[in-house]
């Protein structure tokens, strides 16, 4: 059994990593939004899928009316299924990243971090329609 000065060193390390996982993803979110200049404009996506599709498809003008409203309907519809789903990604994204973290040392963690970070945002840059590096 964990005596007291045990129980609440090992009860201020985990209230630490908590906090820690608690402001890298607030400080993500903060750095996106202002990367980005506030809350994204999901219209942009279908404004931006548009011109590629124009682009590559030389669509008629009828083509782009019709393709452009399909687009628009689908892609409104998809993001509100995305926004009831996304706090349980994120919070299955935290679980898996305090496990992993569980298992290196503090250094291997900022690492760790660090990386996951680069990773995430490669990721939403390629899922968005960026191009990769």
């Amino acid at each position: 059994m964990l005596n007291r000065s045990k129980a609440w060193a090992l009860l201020l390390l985990v209230a630490t990593f908590v906090a820690g996982i608690a402001v890298g993803v607030g400080g993500r979110a903060l750095w996106v939004r202002s990367a980005y200049g506030g809350a994204p404009d999901r219209s942009r996506g279908v404004d931006r899928l548009m011109a590629e599709l124009n682009d590559e498809l030389a669509l008629t003008p009828r083509q782009r009316d019709s393709v452009h409203a399909i687009l628009q309907r689908h892609w409104t519809r998809m993001n509100a299924v995305w926004d009831t789903i996304r706090p349980r990604f994120d919070s299955m994204r935290a679980e898996l990243d305090a496990e992993v973290a569980a298992q290196l040392s503090p250094d291997q963690q900022a690492k760790y971090r660090d990386h996951m970070a680069r990773h995430r945002h490669q990721r939403e840059k390629v899922d968005s329609g960026g191009t990769k590096r």
